[in-house]
């Protein structure tokens, strides 16, 4: 959100405060006090044209516009970088590895297949708590990824990767909508809530343009929530995401956080991931991912009891780190 209350500011150190004028020439002309919030510079280029407006592309955390050197809508800037808090670096693999073999509470370090779903046999991994998935729908556009098509979809072997109890998120969008809680009803869940995702760009305003829609643009997604029976812990958030866009098809983070919230612990999967997906205590299922990478003893070992060939086309051998 873009004006958190000040306990979330308190809980959460890479908390940034924006000032809602954008720039400080305009907080200057609204408030006569001085603003320590973070204030944009407008970025103008020789080809800028004021004009036509602020790009749709407007982002702070991942690349922005990819026509930079030539689009003609106005961009901004960070006034002073160093007032957005620098992460700190991920902690070192060994010494996961090693606290993980001193208490079994810890959570496993990420771990990936890099695979083609269609082909993978998805019973060696054994059954999981909560799914997330994020599936290439065909609908209908020019995408710069593969897509399956609905009957594909349809006959995915969700079923297998969960006993009663477990809880699955699955991503839709446009036309894929209806097709996904088509998925859920043929998959066995009850579709129990649906989470929307309104898009914001670095200036947290409403994404309108330039990203998907035949008809009408498209400045939200939903995220289908499903289950096999009543979930146990209900009413610890809301249904709205208010989240930056990042880099195509990548979803926001706080869509991991509610997961958590919901179903702390156990084991998680998520379908159709790519690398930036990795997160501890999950298992990334993709085709754009690095060499496997597995640390479960259990499902390391069904794994190298099959051949690469049964397993999944195209991989590597199985790595234990």
């Amino acid at each position: 959100m873009a004006v958190p209350t000040q306990a979330h500011q308190a809980a959460d150190p890479n908390y940034v405060d924006l000032c809602p004028y954008t720039s400080r020439k305009h907080c200057r002309q609204q408030s006569q006090a001085g603003c320590t919030k973070v204030h944009y510079k407008p970025d103008i280029q020789p080809h800028t044209d004021l004009s036509l407006g602020d790009c749709s592309y407007l982002n702070r955390r991942a690349p922005p516009c990819h026509r930079m050197d030539t689009c003609r809508y106005l961009h901004w800037m960070v006034e002073d970088p160093l007032a957005f808090p620098i992460p700190p670096p991920p902690p070192d693999k060994d010494a996961l590895i090693q606290s993980q073999a001193a208490s079994s509470s810890k959570l496993f370090p990420p771990q990936w297949v890099n695979c083609d779903l269609r082909h993978l046999d998805v019973g060696i991994l054994g059954k999981f708590n909560v799914l997330m998935m994020d599936p290439p729908w065909d609908i209908h556009m020019s995408l710069p990824y593969g897509t399956m098509t609905d009957d594909e979809m349809l006959k995915m072997p969700v079923p297998s990767l969960q006993e009663s109890g477990g809880l699955i998120f699955v991503w839709v969008t446009g036309r894929a909508l209806e097709l996904g809680r088509d998925c859920m009803r043929t998959w066995g869940y009850e579709r129990i809530e649906e989470i929307v995702w309104v898009k914001t760009n670095q200036l947290q305003r409403l994404i309108r343009t330039g990203r998907t829609g035949h008809y009408l643009n498209h400045s939200k997604e939903h995220c289908l929530v499903g289950f096999k029976r009543p979930a146990d812990k209900s009413g610890i958030d809301t249904d709205v995401i208010v989240a930056e866009v990042r880099e195509t098809s990548r979803k926001p983070d706080e869509i991991y956080e509610m997961i958590e919230r919901a179903c702390p612990g156990g084991r998680k999967l998520e379908l159709f991931g790519r690398s930036y997906n990795f997160r501890p205590g999950w298992i990334t299922l993709g085709n754009q991912l690095e060499t496997d990478c597995l640390y479960e003893p259990e499902t390391v070992e069904r794994f190298n009891k099959i051949s690469q060939h049964e397993a999944h086309t195209g991989a590597v051998p199985r790595k234990t780190n």
